[in-house]
């Protein structure tokens, strides 16, 4: 249930107001002089990690992973995260969404708030929250509930995404009902003009999902961020004015 990246490095990340234009940059490709000891699919990792320049990029500034620049990318467009507001990130780890968060709600700065919740370790994050649990236990919601301050949230992020299995049909299915799960819990905590971010595969979103954020929201949309990967089938459904809760 985590976002892209490994969880290398501390820092709170500086924060650049957009995302950069990394497309331009001329880089020199890094090949690995070995692959003794690696699988050919740890190998092409390994590679891809090395060249990518958003990889780079979130170590140089300080970000948890290269995900964060994903999230920059949409909140720069869609202004999503504003100072003072509450929020909540599923699947945090490695970090780098809540970091963002947390910065452009000045959370450090306790004008807003952040919850984060994985169920794998995240290192702390100044002005965040986060718990150690994974979100489809039967508690967590309560949990996450419980500590939003006046009882609600003003955005629900979610880049959560189950381990793939390599078939096409089992991971989207496996990622929607995150997603769906994710977006379940949003109009339980959201407050009306609330906004709802979450990752889903190609191939947009599966109806029921999307009749629902088209019911309980103003505007539903697809994103891709340049930061995703351009051989990556991951989109995001961003959901902006929160109806209120039925």
């Amino acid at each position: 249930m985590t976002s892209d990246g490994k969880r290398k490095g501390k820092g709170t990340g500086s924060g650049g107001s957009s995302t950069k234009n990394f497309g331009d940059a001329r880089q020199l490709t890094v090949r690995l002089k070995t692959a003794r000891g690696r699988s050919a699919s740890s190998q092409r990792w390994l590679e891809r990690q090395l060249n990518d320049p958003y990889v780079a990029a979130a170590k140089r500034e300080g970000w948890r992973s290269r995900a964060a620049f994903k999230l920059i990318e949409i909140d720069d467009k869609y202004h999503i995260l504003k100072p003072g507001q509450r929020i909540v990130d599923l699947g945090a780890a490695p970090g780098g969404w809540t970091q963002v968060a947390a910065q452009r709600v000045k959370a450090v700065e306790g004008r807003g708030q952040v919850i984060g919740i994985d169920y794998l370790p995240v290192d702390p994050i100044p002005g965040a929250t986060i718990l150690e649990l994974d979100f489809l236990a039967d508690d967590a919601p309560d949990k996450l509930k419980a500590l939003l301050r006046d009882g609600g949230a003003d955005v629900v992020l979610s880049d959560m995404a189950a381990p793939t299995t390599g078939h096409a049909s089992t991971d989207h299915l496996r990622i929607m009902a995150l997603a769906e799960a994710a977006a379940q819990f949003a109009t339980e905590v959201l407050a009306p003009g609330g906004a709802f971010i979450a990752k889903v595969f190609q191939g947009g979103t599966e109806r029921a999902l999307l009749d629902m954020l088209k019911r309980d929201f103003a505007i539903v949309r697809h994103v891709k961020p340049k930061a995703s990967r351009a051989d990556s089938s991951e989109l995001y459904v961003l959901a902006t004015g929160f109806r209120g809760r039925s």
